[in-house]
């Protein structure tokens, strides 16, 4: 072949031709916060909402296989062949654990799914991912979302273009009565409101929950504005409390809820296994029967990402089996833990700062979120000059608002420190934050150490 030019002309991909969620700032949040931790490896970190790993143990993982194994030979009968087929070859779209999650749901959330509405996801971004893709079906249609917002869930409606019309929140969780307020409105505006996402306990950032009372209103609201609920519960289980209150699923007499669950920070988050419980009825525009939501999800599933991997499923559902199908039990060690370091956490705060007027934080029951509100700009400038000059990381709130508020917030999530990082980690943060009260920006003066 001769070429006609010597001079070699490099393919081009301008930006404005690719989608537009990559130009959103929402999308560069995970990596950005990434990056910081991956170049001041020894900051203690207040940012990332991973579990525990005091009690991982690698040992554990081929004593579970083994466990889900033995369930296939035992109760479902299957030949050794079948058993190897089941965990090497291509599985169900909707996976092959589905009857043990809908038993956990059970012992755990008192929420009796039948195992074919439950489709398990690579991870509960799926699961959010395929309900908003199938919930999107012209440009009228839109999602209702409290501000701030996990932004992982902003994410995947960029993604699904789907567009998220914030919704405030209170002291106790989404504002219901701002819920009603934008629900009609934008029905006003001619928008097809197709959903509102809301997660009830210990929402992530900002930690709240949901007061039984709540519960109730919000369920009497979607179903006199026919209105779909997305219900997240990542954390529920992490709760300390003697009795924890019911899901929306579990309150749920008129299949208003669409169940999104993970096994990220109550099995382990490398498995990355998630699940979404869809057993509303789809019906057909010719009148000619009609299909569960989740096997409408498992189609695209199906063109997205096959399946979830089995051997990671197996490896869930042999913790599930180890614990009688019940997460919450399987989870004992951990819940201590987070209950401890919110406590000292909360503590800490309130000997470094509690003589400050102008800052302040909440104090939730559960969970791994505690957000600080501070007189000053909380910004990714500021989240490197606090990793570079003072080794803390956290993060700044304004990235769950999609960077239109929350400029004077940060969040602090306790999960993973031991004791003595939590109080060195507090010192270098009430460090940062004496540093830049207003009057002594660049004075070098920091707040008094409240390590004991």
């Amino acid at each position: 072949m001769e070429i006609l030019n010597s001079e070699i002309i490099r393919a081009e991909l301008p930006a404005a031709t690719l989608h537009t969620s990559l130009g959103d700032t929402s999308m560069e949040s995970m990596t950005l916060l990434n990056e910081i931790a991956g170049t001041y490896p020894d900051a203690i970190s207040f940012a990332a909402g991973r579990p525990y790993e005091g009690f991982y143990d690698v040992s554990l993982l081929h004593a579970y296989l083994r466990t889900f194994c033995h369930h296939l030979r035992t109760e479902r009968g299957m030949s050794e062949p079948e058993v190897a087929r089941t965990l090497f070859q291509y599985g169900d779209t909707k996976g092959i654990i589905t009857d043990l999650v809908a038993r956990s749901l059970a012992a755990d959330e008192g929420i009796e799914a039948d195992p074919a509405s439950v489709v398990v996801t690579v991870g509960c971004q799926e699961a959010m991912f395929l309900v908003l893709r199938a919930l999107r079906a012209s440009d009228r249609d839109l999602l209702l979302a409290p501000s701030p917002t996990y932004v992982g869930l902003t994410g995947a409606a960029l993604l699904a273009d789907l567009p998220v019309q914030p919704v405030r929140t209170g002291p106790d969780g989404i504002d219901l009565d701002d819920l009603a307020d934008q629900l009609r409105g934008a029905r006003a505006a001619g928008h097809r409101v197709r959903a509102c996402y809301v997660t009830p306990d210990f929402a992530n950032p900002v930690g709240v929950s949901m007061p039984l009372t709540d519960r109730h209103r919000l369920l009497e609201l979607a179903a006199a504005e026919d209105l779909l609920l997305l219900e997240d519960n990542a954390y529920g289980l992490l709760n300390s409390a003697a009795e924890r209150p019911p899901t929306l699923k579990a309150l749920d007499r008129h299949q208003r809820v669409v169940y999104l669950g993970s096994f990220a920070k109550t099995g382990m988050p490398g498995a990355r296994v998630g699940y979404v419980v869809a057993g509303q009825r789809v019906t057909a525009a010719s009148g000619g029967g009609s299909t569960l939501f989740a096997d409408e999800l498992s189609k695209i599933k199906s063109m997205l990402t096959v399946n979830t991997a089995p051997i990671a499923q197996a490896v869930v559902g042999g913790k599930l089996l180890t614990h009688g199908c019940s997460m919450a039990r399987a989870n004992r060690r951990e819940t201590e833990v987070y209950a401890r370091n919110l406590r000292q956490v909360l503590d800490g705060l309130d000997r470094r700062l509690g003589g400050h007027a102008d800052i302040s934080w909440n104090a939730p029951t559960g969970g791994f979120f505690v957000v600080v509100t501070v007189p000053f700009t909380v910004d990714d400038d500021l989240l490197a000059h606090a990793a570079r000059r003072h080794g803390v990381l956290f993060t700044p709130m304004h990235h769950f608002y999609g960077s239109t508020a929350g400029h004077r917030q940060l969040r602090l999530s306790i999960s993973t420190l031991t004791p003595d990082r939590i109080e060195e980690g507090l010192d270098r943060l009430a460090a940062l934050i004496g540093e830049r009260l207003p009057g002594r920006e660049g004075a070098g003066e920091t707040l008094p150490s409240g390590a004991p």
